[in-house]
């Protein structure tokens, strides 16, 4: 497993405020939801649960799931948090982009296994952070906070009128 970028540790270092926001976003519930690339090209969303060990992210398939072999093939990702029930979205909507990285070493992934609880065999892929972006209602203003490898947290603000989104300084 060799991960040429950024890691959830790395960017939870460099950026430990929004990264416990994000990890607490993705603490809510248990299933989330996984973008990858399908063979022809497009779009497969499906369901996915989400695992902070280890101080790194990872995401853990069933064998030859269509979501695995999507990454195996393609490692590119997106995923999104559960937004939750109604319309509340406590917490903002929080979404990890980037690639991974599949796990092969046994002793890897017998540790993940012990740690989670889970039956092998499974996929087990290590997240590698290209972008992470929090959207949320404060007072009137739609707030968006993003992140990319080697740059500060960005924050957009948008009101309810016309004006133009702001950017803080």
């Amino acid at each position: 497993m060799k991960i040429a970028g950024t890691t959830w540790s790395t960017f939870a270092a460099a950026e430990p405020e929004l990264a416990a926001t994000v990890r607490a976003r993705f603490g809510r519930y248990t299933h989330h939801v996984l973008a990858t690339v399908r063979k022809d090209g497009s779009p497969r969303l499906t369901g996915l649960e989400v695992n902070f060990r280890f101080d790194e992210l990872w995401l853990a398939m069933m064998p030859n799931s269509r979501k695995a072999l999507d990454l195996r093939r393609d490692p590119r990702f997106s995923l999104l948090a559960n937004p939750g029930s109604g319309t509340d979205m406590g917490g903002g909507d929080v979404r990890v982009s980037g690639r991974v990285a599949e796990a092969t070493d046994p002793e890897t992934v017998e540790r993940f296994a012990k740690e989670v609880g889970a039956p092998l065999p499974f996929h087990l892929f290590l997240v590698e952070v290209a972008e992470v972006v929090r959207t949320a209602v404060e007072g009137d203003e739609l707030v968006v906070r993003t992140w990319t490898p080697g740059r500060p947290v960005r924050t957009i603000r948008r009101g309810t009128d016309d004006s133009a989104p702001r950017e803080d300084s």
